[in-house]
């Protein structure tokens, strides 16, 4: 009896790459695709979302980025026994399609496969091509870009396709925008978990400084690192300010849906979700993000007026006190910019994606 038709996933040790690698899986078993992930043992850790039926494979893979000289030494070694691992599976089990979202989890896979002229594509998140992204552009049908324009994807055969979202976020998709008004209104401030101490450093002092008519109106939800906690509710607290501070919401989905701004990073997830549900946006690159991916991130939105992007260097409380006045005091401006928003995004994401993986997958006879 025949097996049903294999897809290979391959994707790195961070939910940035495992999150929409999720997503795409559970997509094609619903199209009645077998599935199995490839990754290390890292990014295992991150697959517990993943559904029951998808087989996960480790390999062995490494960077040079991490740890002493022995460990570098070792890199190469690891890299090619996960190759010839990763090629005797598909030997055994030959997939109709390798797909790569990325990391140095996803080489094992994504080398087997163009030693066996298996059909194979990798998807992007960022506006940057990632380091493992840039080693296969060129050896790949197709390039899926989660973020656009994606840098480095000049020449290439590639195709915007959005980055997959969560249900929760794609059950609000175009939610209906409030304008600012004089009425109550929701500020949303969310960093990632990296660098989002210049957002509990500069933000609460900034909208303390806005006037007070406008200031009794706003209530703030702001995520703020465990050790910032204290100074940031003295701070809302001493500037007159409605605010509710956690280390972390487990309903950003519905907050960003009722909000009429948002403060946020630009990681790739993030500008997914504000574009999905269309919110106007003040964004604040991560600076030491790599190859300043998050700046690339942010002309998604910015490019098309619907966020106003602050480098690291310019993000003080002065310039983010006038930034915010304009945007709440113009309700128009502001509706322009959450229906722009709505317009760069892709509700569809995950289904373009899986458009093209399968379109990829059943040019290879069976």
């Amino acid at each position: 009896m025949a097996k049903t038709p294999l897809i290979l996933i391959a994707a790195g040790g961070t939910g940035g790459h495992m999150f929409p690698a999720q997503a795409l899986a559970e997509a094609l078993l619903a199209r009645g695709w077998r599935v199995k992930l490839s990754t290390d043992i890292r990014g295992a850790r991150y697959a517990g979302g993943f559904p029951d039926a998808v087989r996960i494979d480790t390999v062995s893979a490494a960077t040079f980025a991490r740890g002493g000289l022995a460990d570098k030494v070792k890199v190469p070694f690891k890299l090619v026994f996960g190759v010839l691992a990763a090629a005797l599976g598909m030997v055994l089990d030959r997939p109709r399609a390798v797909v790569g979202f990325g990391g140095y989890p996803s080489i094992p896979a994504l080398g087997a496969a163009w030693l066996l002229r298996v059909p194979r594509m990798i998807h992007e998140q960022n506006g940057v091509l990632g380091r493992v992204n840039q080693i296969f552009a060129r050896r790949v049908n197709k390039l899926a870009c989660g973020t656009w324009p994606t840098e480095g994807a000049d020449g290439l055969n590639a195709e915007f396709t959005g980055n997959p979202v969560r249900a929760a976020v794609l059950d609000r998709a175009g939610a209906g925008y409030i304008s600012p008004g004089d009425y109550p209104m929701d500020l949303l401030v969310i960093g990632g978990s990296q660098g989002a101490r210049i957002l509990s450093d500069v933000v609460p002092e900034a909208i303390s400084a806005l006037p007070d008519d406008l200031k009794r109106n706003l209530t703030v939800a702001h995520q703020a690192r465990e050790e910032d906690m204290d100074r940031v509710v003295a701070a809302y607290e001493a500037g007159g300010v409605k605010a509710d501070i956690a280390p972390f919401f487990s309903d950003i989905p519905r907050r960003l849906s009722e909000c009429q701004l948002v403060i946020s990073r630009a990681g790739a997830s993030s500008v997914a979700d504000i574009s999905v549900i269309g919110r106007p946006a003040v964004l604040v690159p991560y600076a030491a993000a790599a190859a300043n991916h998050q700046v690339a991130n942010a002309r998604m939105l910015g490019g098309v007026d619907a966020a106003v992007v602050f480098p690291e260097s310019k993000f003080t409380a002065p310039a983010l006190t006038e930034t915010l006045h304009s945007i709440l005091t113009t309700p128009n401006a502001a509706a322009r910019m959450a229906q722009a928003a709505l317009g760069a995004g892709r509700a569809d994401a995950t289904e373009a994606l899986t458009g093209l993986v399968e379109a990829l997958a059943r040019k290879e006879r069976p």
